[in-house]
């Protein structure tokens, strides 16, 4: 299935010390850190209420991917560009890119599925969150 990808979010963070393992890199679990913290802003911005430890919805992860492709060492900043692909009834494939210095150290993959908190089932989009999605397939 081909993927259309449109560039949704960037967050910008910082590679902090004890991001690093015993071989002088970042560690791999951080990769998805960073990807995650990119995925938590983006909704937050569309639907700031989705944030929120008492929101009664929001999304959760069916799968996740990383691919490294060159390790990142402390320090540095990095950008984590973060991809909104096909969108369903409840759920959105996701993709990121993690870069620094112009060079593209790893890329990976999220399928967001929303759900009510208290049935743990999945339900629609916020309207916020499908509209703008939809709107830019356009």
């Amino acid at each position: 299935m081909t993927h259309t990808r449109r560039l949704v979010h960037t967050s910008r963070q910082a590679i902090r010390w004890g991001d690093m393992d015993a071989f002088d890199h970042v560690n791999i679990t951080v990769y998805f850190r960073y990807m995650e913290q990119a995925r938590i802003e983006w909704p937050a911005l569309l639907a700031p209420h989705y944030g929120r430890a008492d929101a009664k919805e929001g999304p959760v992860i069916a799968n996740a991917s990383c691919e490294f492709l060159v390790a990142l060492v402390y320090p540095g900043d990095i950008e984590v560009r973060m991809f909104a692909g096909n969108v369903g009834r409840s759920s959105i494939a996701t993709f990121y890119e993690i870069w620094t210095d112009g060079r593209k150290h790893a890329e990976g993959g999220a399928r967001l599925v929303w759900i009510n908190r208290a049935t743990g089932r999945s339900t629609a989009l916020p309207e916020a969150i499908a509209t703008t999605l939809r709107g830019a397939a356009s």
